[in-house]
């Protein structure tokens, strides 16, 4: 088995993201590996009936890089305590599309990331950032999942 040096776990600071932090973490640990903790802002889409009073379309895609920023400084903080090497950036683009890339241009051996449990016809109707990441990833996938309250 290669040795996994860098892994990549994208986060859309849900709570699922939590609990795929944890997996990683303890990867990390024990194959002394660096994370690599992103955020994708996706590109804003507006109906023509919607008007846009108070902000434009940069001022609002700026002010979700200053809110991705500051929610990665708590990761950080986390991550600083669990005393694991890591990465942040925020990303621009299509969410799978952004993590495929970013994998292949930082040498990713492995990518942890959260499942949503959203079922089938969800799915059908807008497709998975985690589906299509396992489907294209150049690297191994874990995709990590909590159990819906009952099972």
């Amino acid at each position: 088995m290669k040795k996994i040096k860098n892994i990549l776990v994208p986060t859309d600071f849900s709570e699922t993201f939590n609990h795929t932090l944890n997996y990683a973490v303890e990867i990390a640990k024990s194959m002394d590996a660096t994370l690599h903790i992103i955020h994708v802002i996706e590109p804003i889409v507006f109906s023509s009936d919607i008007v846009m009073t108070k902000y434009g379309l940069d001022e609002l895609r700026n002010e979700l890089e200053i809110y991705a920023k500051k929610d990665l400084e708590k990761i950080t903080a986390l991550l600083n305590e669990k005393e694991v090497p890591f990465i942040t950036e925020v990303l621009n683009g299509k969410a799978n599309e952004e993590i495929l890339n970013y994998a292949d241009r930082n040498h990713i051996d492995m990518i942890c990331i959260a499942t949503h449990g959203q079922g089938h016809f969800e799915n059908f109707l807008f497709g998975s950032t985690t589906e299509k990441v396992l489907r294209k990833a150049n690297c191994p996938v874990l995709a990590v999942r909590i159990k819906n309250k009952g099972e």
